[in-house]
């Protein structure tokens, strides 16, 4: 949207919640916006609303969803369903999925990533917040149940790494792959998917990082999960703990792993007996994840001109890089990575050193 679009969709947006507020005086202010065409307003009261229970002086959340570019009903069915699986996501306050309008609870400002920023030299901090969020996370996945939410199968998980020729590659590298190096790319996303689709299949948030999870008294706050699906029980450790905003040192991702895999075989969830044998499903399914997320980067940029994700490239590239060098069968997909951090045009002068560190 331009920006008399958006200025539009906010008039409208205000006159809805004047509706619903029962012409309660508030104002608006910018609260985030995301990697689609979502859009979050802080609602700021200056009263409670007759009609609300909130508490003087509360703030809340507006969605902006523009149809048809967006649809409200799964973020409305997904918060319904991870509520009553105990996580701790906004309520829905009211909404309008016609105009993709949605009043939600606030669940505050500091993300994990602030959080963690401005602490990442206290790992007991860190460590507590990862645990909240690794329980939050076996909550989810004891309540998961087949056929509720679309499953994550082949198709979409290969859809998802085509992102990566498509857009890293093709487009953002202006490289173009010889037969040999297809069959590659190709034989390597079998080998993946083999791996994660014999894995346990839990409710999967799909987006379970440190932008994502908040800061607050019931820890972590969970939102953006409107895309969940059901899927392997490593997906959403690979969002956290192998997150394309923040890194670990090794040694701390397997220290949070360990503690996340023993409480979890304990509660009776589908995860290996043997540690080493869950570390790789682990890395196998961040390795899927890498992949997608380099093709969205270079989509964001490329298609919707969202250059803020480039500088998140190295790390995930770095992620990709370090699990295909320890694995055997990952072997080929590593060296047309080395392959192709030698093409001279690539815009990031630090490519070339991260691939091969």
């Amino acid at each position: 949207m331009n920006n008399s679009q958006q200025d539009i969709r906010q008039q409208q947006l205000s006159t809805w919640l004047t509706g619903v507020l029962q012409h309660s005086t508030f104002k608006l202010t910018t609260a985030s916006a995301d990697a689609s065409f979502r859009r979050y307003f802080r609602v700021h009261l200056d009263a409670e609303p007759l009609n609300l229970n909130l508490g003087t002086g509360k703030t809340l959340i507006a969605m902006d969803a523009p149809p048809p570019q967006e649809n409200c009903e799964p973020f409305v069915r997904v918060a319904a369903l991870f509520g009553d699986a105990g996580m701790h996501v906004p309520q829905v306050i009211a909404q309008d999925l016609a105009q993709g309008f949605l009043l939600l609870s606030d669940l505050g400002d500091v993300t994990y990533l602030s959080q963690l920023n401005q602490d990442q030299l206290n790992q007991g901090k860190a460590s507590s917040l990862y645990h909240d969020a690794n329980m939050a996370l076996i909550k989810l996945q004891l309540a998961s149940k087949p056929n509720v939410l679309p499953n994550y199968d082949e198709a979409l998980l290969t859809r998802e790494m085509q992102l990566f020729p498509e857009w890293y590659i093709a487009k953002h590298l202006n490289v173009t792959l010889d037969d040999k190096q297809q069959a590659v790319v190709q034989k390597t996303f079998e080998l993946l998917n083999r791996n994660i689709l014999a894995q346990g299949q839990v409710y999967v948030h799909r987006d379970y990082h440190s932008r994502n999870l908040m800061v607050c008294e019931d820890n972590p706050g969970v939102l953006d999960f409107q895309d969940a699906v059901y899927g392997a029980i490593t997906y959403d450790l690979v969002s956290l703990l192998k997150d394309a905003y923040i890194s670990w040192d090794e040694e701390l991702i397997i220290d949070w792993l360990v503690r996340y895999w023993d409480v979890a075989r304990k509660a009776g969830l589908p995860v290996p007996a043997d540690f080493s044998e869950f570390y790789r499903d682990f890395e196998y399914t961040g390795a899927q994840r890498h992949i997608k997320i380099l093709g969205i980067f270079a989509r964001l940029y490329h298609r919707d001109g969202k250059d803020g994700y480039l500088k998140d490239m190295p790390l995930v590239m770095q992620y990709l890089h370090k699990v295909c060098e320890r694995y055997v069968e990952l072997r080929p997909m590593l060296r047309l990575l080395d392959a192709l951090s030698g093409d001279d045009k690539h815009p990031d002068a630090n490519y070339k050193s991260l691939l091969k560190l």
